[in-house]
């Protein structure tokens, strides 16, 4: 699947679609289709026997050495800073799983590693990759032997199997693709191939073996050259998307959106594990454009998009001309507002002003133009021209194999998933009958360089130990404890543990001019049996109501009059804002929205987070008015379970024992993410960092520090203000601070966990000494990194295993395998994957001053997976993180304007001038400055004093 950036895109599009490990609710609902867990939708596969890849099958006898591995560490020094694995957890019933990893025949020699550098130079990467393509073509004498024992990255590393003569240099002549060959006026290139290094195979052995020795030892240059080995025959075969996936257009492909595809693929990456190099390969999804004519595809756009913005549609788009009388290919600039007939210029050929279609006639008389007059021209000037080029979209061809870079919208987006959504046994063959072979994994795949450097892929995947978790016990106020099956429970008229108090209420009815109203008025009885629906559920479930709402209209200006919503959004203002200066705030305002907007939801939530400092909550009415009793009370559960949760209540607590981990210390669970701008937003547009800590010893409320900071960076820059925020309020709560503090970072790559430790660990230590405090404080602290981007899958090898599609079961845990040689790390899915292929969290301690054992992060983090407010199952990301995450797309709300602004105009948003100009890197640098500094002045202070110390966010 497409995978957004951090930014991911859009708002979370207003009211509750459930929790991410499903929706949970009061009967334990099936949720969203886009689960936290394994993708909605998809066939689902026949008895267990056909959900079974291939069957049962017997550990790798590799693994039978793993307790000695973990008795040699014990010699190591102790070291809080990436802490070797203390053990191996021993907790559940073990159980036999295939995973996508397979073995990886190293060669004996060595590798030899180069450093290429082109002279002249050049930026351009698509002349680069051009050059090292006529590189390999090259049949220069102390040359040409040697190309088959090579590879490359297309840029300045290449690695050999045998040595190289040096000094080297090849020279190429350069010509484009659609040319015969060099000519006369061709460009010459030289290659200076300069040997760095020789990678030596045994050490990596004996790394792999767990040689205490070698423990600090980076191995990341070898794997890094056995990927790149591995990718050639993808490379040449395939096209590259992000670092390590390749797509074909030979797979599976469907269309997606007018002019968008998604092509099926395949993703690589070699993997250091115990007594073995593997390479992990997995399947993925991604958009791509249809080739074919830009004006039929922007026609077919138009006819179908509701008005979007075509900028969405071009996003890095690439076409080919020919009408200079031979290909060319270029990256389109901009598509124009303005037909051929429409657009002018100023030509000195043909006497000053002149249209675009009068000077095609004139220059090209062959071509006859056919949408001259409704189709726009296409601007494809270089970056750094002084002058546009226009040229008819008709006369521009898509070249195919070109990844869609727009944002996908929500149905495209379930479209995709749809697609995407396979059950494990597919996804099994799909991998060994599509992906291995395509890939050049197979035995003599021809042109694939492995042999050259004598590395073979076994073609049978690692079979490994796990072990099922059991869940923890659950509780409300009252009532028997509910019965967990397959991660999830019902709880039928049971009261909330602990209730939240609701003085008074609003309801907001926001109405669209534009559409059909929901609503005759205040007193409808439809609206009056929603209310009245909705505070009996609240009353029911233990929080304590005692007035009648509030009931408040606003009417909307029509969308067509207020594209950027600015106007709607005053007038919402404007509204609660007079009403909190007449009556006071309330306790909270139920919004009801009569459809879902880029605007009206993330703006309300902005102007009540930050302006006024009171909580909202949104219902969507299609959800609740005309359904069955059953599904509007499931609904209205959903919702109070939020509501709850934001007055401070309590939900659900777990059992003594399940907490002890964390309650036999004072303890402080914290939890951080980052979220980037995704694609669309403004250049410049701040990335948003969020830190939530817990409060109360059922480790339930999670309040939030929330910082918007550079754009893309992945560190948090303010992290030593926000700890302190989240100690301090900690210490009002309980008269104390914490003994302890357990962080779980989400949203950080595992080329990131050093920097974790160089630049947010000493930001924590100096919260710590800063925190007011008569005596020096400094409680133990323990760091584990949450991933989710990862590729690693699991498959059941028995069906008594494995849950009605073939997936892994709730609680399943891998430690042993596929894991790390020296780091403590594990794979847990905490969760149920209702439908597609489930996949675990990828957990790693970086830091552990507390010197906790296998089985006690391991459970411990299991069972805190039960204690997310907002469902009633278990979730696939402990909620800590999962908080932290939440906290970040609700700051998203507080930029809207800058965010995803390929499908909408804003009126507040600094835009570029000058369009068509040249820009140097400098303008570009100084857009993006002010850009940043308009976004930090419409954050301002962040969340409202009133709504700081809540979960806002939920």
């Amino acid at each position: 699947m497409s995978n957004p950036p951090r930014g991911r895109g859009g708002s979370r599009g207003g009211p509750p679609a459930g929790a991410r490990g499903g929706g949970g609710g009061f009967r334990g609902g099936r949720g969203s289709a886009a689960t936290r867990g394994g993708y909605g939708g998809g066939p689902r596969g026949g008895g267990p026997g056909e959900l079974i890849f291939r069957g049962p099958a017997s550990v790798d006898q590799r693994l039978a050495t793993l307790d000695q591995l973990v008795s040699s560490f014990k010699k190591l020094p102790s070291n809080p800073n990436r802490p070797h694995r203390p053990g191996f957890g021993t907790l559940g019933r073990q159980i036999t799983l295939r995973a996508n990893f397979f073995p990886i025949k190293l060669p004996k020699g060595p590798i030899y590693d180069y450093h290429v550098e082109i002279k002249p130079s050049t930026d351009i990467k698509r002349i680069r990759a051009r050059l090292f393509w006529l590189l390999e073509q090259s049949n220069q004498q102390d040359w040409r032997e040697f190309v088959p024992f090579i590879a490359h990255d297309g840029s300045e590393r290449l690695v050999s199997a045998k040595k190289l003569p040096q000094p080297l240099d090849v020279e190429v002549q350069y010509y484009e693709e659609g040319e015969a060959g060099p000519n006369t006026k061709s460009k010459a290139y030289t290659f200076e191939i300069t040997h760095t290094g020789t990678l030596d195979v045994a050490l990596l052995t004996k790394y792999l073996s767990g040689d205490t020795n070698l423990r600090n030892h980076d191995v990341q240059p070898l794997i890094n050259a056995v990927n790149l080995i591995l990718q050639t025959h993808a490379t040449r075969t395939g096209v590259r998307v992000g670092k390590n996936r390749y797509f074909f257009r030979s797979q599976e492909h469907f269309d997606l959106a007018p002019g968008v595809e998604a092509w099926k693929g395949f993703f690589m990456s070699a993997r250091p594990v115990y007594k073995e190099l593997m390479v992990n390969v997995g399947v993925c999804m991604t958009a791509f454009y249809k080739p074919g004519n830009l004006a039929d595809a922007i026609i077919e756009f138009n006819r179908s998009s509701n008005g979007a913005m075509l900028q969405r549609f071009t996003q890095k788009l690439k076409v080919t001309t020919s009408h200079l009388g031979y290909r060319q290919k270029k990256p389109i600039k901009k598509i124009m507002s303005t037909t051929a007939r429409q657009t002018t210029f100023t030509c000195e050929e043909y006497g000053g002003k002149i249209s675009v279609e009068e000077y095609f006639k004139k220059k090209y008389p062959h071509i006859k133009l056919k949408h001259a007059h409704d189709v726009p021209v296409v601007d494809i000037s270089g970056p750094n021209s002084k002058f546009t080029i226009y040229v008819p979209a008709e006369l521009c061809e898509i070249e195919p194999g070109q990844p869609f870079r727009g944002r996908l919208n929500e149905k495209e987006t379930s479209n995709m998933i749809r697609f995407a959504c396979n059950p494990p046994k597919v996804n099994a063959d799909t991998i060994i009958e599509g992906g291995l072979p395509t890939l050049g994994f197979t035995p003599g795949t021809m042109g694939s360089p492995l042999s050259n450097f004598g590395i073979a892929v076994d073609n049978n995947m690692a079979v490994v130990p796990g072990r099922e978790l059991p869940p923890p016990r659950i509780s409300y106020g009252g009532g028997r404890p509910p019965n967990i099956n397959n991660g999830s429970w019902n709880i039928l008229d049971v009261k909330f543990h602990n209730g939240g108090a609701i003085k008074s209420w609003w309801v907001l009815v926001v109405r669209e001019k534009d559409g059909r109203s929901v609503f005759s008025g205040a007193d409808d009885p439809v609206l009056t049996n929603l209310w009245r629906g909705f505070g009996e559920k609240c009353r029911n479930s233990g929080i304590s109501l005692g007035s009648q709402p509030v009931k408040l209209a606003q009417s909307l200006v029509p969308r067509a009059e207020d594209p950027g919503r600015q106007q709607a959004l005053d007038s919402i203002r404007q509204k609660i804002g007079d009403s909190i200066a007449e009556r006071g705030k309330p306790t909270f305002i139920l919004v009801l929205l009569s459809r879902r907007d880029n605007y009206i939801y993330p703006g309300i939530k902005r102007i009540c987070d930050v302006e006024l400092g009171v909580h909202t909550i949104h219902m969507l009415t299609d959800k609740v008015v005309g359904k069955e009793p059953n599904k509007q009370d499931q609904y209205f559960s959903n919702v109070a379970l939020k509501l709850n949760t934001k007055l401070g209540g309590i939900n659900h607590v777990l059992d003594s024992d399940s907490l002890k981990w964390l309650t036999k210390a004072k303890t402080m669970v914290v939890g951080m993410d980052v979220t980037h701008p995704g694609p669309g937003s403004i250049e410049g547009t701040p990335s948003i960092a969020a830190v939530v800590a817990s409060v109360d010893s059922s480790f339930v409320q999670f309040p939030a520090s929330l910082r918007c900071q550079e754009t893309k960076k992945e560190m948090i820059t303010d992290l030593t203000s926000m700890m302190i925020e989240r100690l301090m309020y900690y210490a009002e709560k309980n008269q104390t601070l914490p003994d302890r503090v357990y962080v779980y970072r989400d949203g950080v790559s595992e080329g990131q966990f050093d920097t974790v430790l160089e630049e947010e660990l000493p930001k924590m230590l100096e919260a710590f000494k800063r925190v007011p405090q008569k005596k020096l404080y400094r409680p133990l602290l323990t760091i584990i990194i949450c991933g989710k981007r990862h590729h690693a899958k699991f498959w059941p090898t028995d069906s008594q295993f494995a849950d009605r599609n073939g997936n892994t079961r709730p609680g399943t845990v891998v430690d042993r395998g596929v894991t790390a040689v020296f780091d403590f790390d594990f794979y847990l899915q905490a969760h149920a994957g209702l439908q597609g292929h489930v996949k675990a969290t990828h957990y790693t301690v970086v830091y552990d001053e507390n010197h906790l054992g296998a089985d006690e992060v391991q459970q411990g983090t299991h069972t805190a997976s039960y204690l997310y407010a907002r469902a009633t199952k278990a979730v696939s990301l402990v909620p800590a993180a999962y908080y932290a995450d939440l906290a970040c797309e609700r700051g998203r709300c507080y930029l809207n304007d800058f965010l995803s602004t390929d499908d909408k105009v804003s009126s507040s948003v600094p835009t570029e001038k000058g369009k068509g100009k040249g820009k140097g890197k400098a303008d570009k640098e100084e857009e993006r400055k002010s850009v940043f500094e308009a976004a930090k002045k419409a954050w301002g202070e962040g969340v409202h004093p009133d709504l700081r110390e809540s979960m806002f966010y939920i």
